[in-house]
């Protein structure tokens, strides 16, 4: 089976990186995998290029640009021409271009992926959606709470759409003891509004106050920088708050964590938790998304309404003063991603889907 999967481009980010993992472990006796790119031409998502698997530039900057319609006609023509069976398709821009593309050339099976709530979503990409509906054959969704807000937004047949939850290395993100002695609370996020980090820095001043030896750390970068480091100097929290941006080692990281926080307003699967989880690091997150099917509360991590600087502060403050909870809820956390949420799981779990499409 032909499978080619469409994507703007390659970043370090949860939604790249699931995919980067489906290209990688496929079985190639049973699917031959290629990966287009709406633009790729930055030397990060070049470097991010998986060996192995055929990559197709397309060039395309804007779609409203008149020169897209002939790219997307010449990228019909590459569909026939590699006879490709399944077009799976990643974000707003490349599912407009890359599932009209795979209708024109008579792709039989033309896949869109939702990996979020659509907290993003606007009255256009609302109808944008509901109209791609018609040349859509199925929907990808990664937990239960992204299928529904979909279902609602855009209105696709309840039948096809399927959930498919992402997966993580496991082996990478050894678990290891906390560090002994210290009060060190982190987070990998992109530095957007939507990931609450305004909240964070808000919760951290008041687990300062009570516990002066914490410190805080995200790993990431966005738009939202030079908001943060106001806050963070508002705050008086210039020497205990560090942004250091993004991080290659994720593992190494999480493993200099005591506590790994999730404070988004809204998610779908995060890959943060599935990754602290699979450290051992016990977790304080928002209830937002699928996190609640992630972690049981009390068993697997500690769940904070979002937006509540007080409460996320007090989970904080809770597992950084009893070192047997945090123990436990890293343990149990561990666990659960290993029997569930392994990345040789998900890639079964597409492996089956795929081989039951009609």
């Amino acid at each position: 089976m032909r499978i080619c999967f469409l994507i703007d481009e390659l970043a370090v980010a949860g939604t790249e990186t699931q995919l980067l993992a489906l290209l990688r472990y496929l079985d190639r006796s049973r699917f031959e995998p290629y990966l287009a790119l709406l633009r790729g031409d930055s030397a990060t998502s070049r470097a991010l290029e998986p060996a192995g698997v055929r990559v197709v530039r397309l060039g395309v900057g804007s779609l409203a640009r008149p020169s897209a319609l002939a790219k997307l006609w010449r990228f019909r023509g590459w569909l026939r021409d590699e006879r490709i069976d399944v077009v799976q398709t990643y974000f707003p821009d490349s599912s407009y271009f890359g599932i009209v593309a795979g209708w024109l050339a008579g792709v039989r099976h033309r896949l869109r992926t939702r990996n979020n709530v659509g907290h993003w979503l606007t009255p256009g990409h609302r109808r944008l959606g509901r109209w791609l509906n018609r040349l859509t054959t199925g929907t990808i969704a990664n937990c239960a709470a992204a299928k529904d807000a979909l279902l609602e937004a855009e209105a696709p047949a309840g039948d096809s759409v399927v959930v498919l939850e992402n997966g993580v290395d496991a082996e990478r993100f050894l678990a290891l003891p906390c560090p002994a002695a210290t009060s060190v609370v982190g987070a990998v996020a992109n530095l957007r509004p939507v990931k609450g980090l305004d909240v964070l820095v808000a919760a951290a001043a008041k687990v300062v106050a009570a516990r002066p030896d914490a410190t805080f750390r995200v790993a990431g970068e966005g738009e939202q920088r030079p908001a943060l480091e106001a806050d963070i100097r508002t705050h008086g929290l210039a020497d205990r708050f560090a942004l250091p941006g993004s991080t290659d080692d994720v593992p190494a990281f999480l493993a200099g964590l005591d506590v790994a926080v999730l404070a988004s307003r809204a998610e779908g699967l995060p890959n943060a938790v599935l990754e602290a989880m699979a450290a051992g690091r016990p977790v304080v997150a928002t209830r937002v998304g699928a996190v609640a099917e992630l972690i049981d509360h009390e068993r697997h991590g500690l769940l904070v309404p979002p937006g509540d600087a007080d409460a996320l502060a007090s989970a904080i403050l809770r597992v950084l003063g009893d070192p047997a909870l945090a123990r436990s809820l890293a343990d149990a956390a561990r666990r659960r991603v290993v029997e569930r949420y392994s990345r040789a799981a998900m890639v079964r779990r597409f492996e089956s889907f795929y081989e039951a499409l009609p």
